[in-house]
């Protein structure tokens, strides 16, 4: 079973076969949790937003045809949570800084790690929605172009676009 494709393991999943679905949610686990974490730079809410996709996975599954690759498939379900997100947080007021997180003491090994780690998600946080967004179904989901271009809803030549100004002002402001 770990052999099939995702498109067999997700028609197998439709059909009622649970170990179809644990394959694919080792295989993803870390692609999509990695998607919204970058888009969200807060663990709880990449939490919720990440077990929310899979609930939608599950839901979807009777929906599921094997037109597009499965990955294509799951990262547009996982767009529209992350749109679906965002669109819930406007009507929100921010927390107030007394509510920030309580920083904690680590090696200076992971320190430097985690220096690296906030800085890339804040260069990554300054980057125009659009170009965040294909950076991160390029890089998290694995996704083509082609593939990103259907998942945004946009055509290739955009994407290509995207990706280079991201990339490269992702250049501009990391060492």
């Amino acid at each position: 079973m770990h052999e099939d494709s995702d498109e067999t393991l997700m028609l197998a999943y439709a059909q009622g076969d649970a170990k179809a679905f644990e394959v694919l949610y080792g295989r993803y686990r870390q692609s999509l949790y990695g998607y919204f974490l970058r888009h969200v730079s807060d663990e709880p809410t990449a939490n919720d937003l990440y077990q929310g996709c899979w609930e939608k996975v599950i839901r979807g599954r009777k929906r599921y045809r094997e037109r597009s690759p499965f990955r294509a498939w799951l990262f547009h379900i996982a767009h529209n949570h992350l749109v679906d997100h965002y669109r819930a947080q406007r009507s929100t007021a921010p927390l107030p800084d007394s509510l920030a997180e309580e920083s904690t003491r680590e090696p200076p090994a992971q320190l430097a790690e985690d220096d690296r780690s906030m800085a890339f998600r804040a260069a990554l946080a300054e980057l125009p929605q659009e170009q965040r967004e294909a950076l991160s179904l390029r890089l998290d989901a694995g996704l083509s172009q082609e593939e990103v271009a259907r998942v945004t809803g946009v055509g290739k030549e955009t994407v290509k676009s995207r990706l280079r100004y991201g990339i490269r002002k992702l250049r501009e402001v990391l060492p």
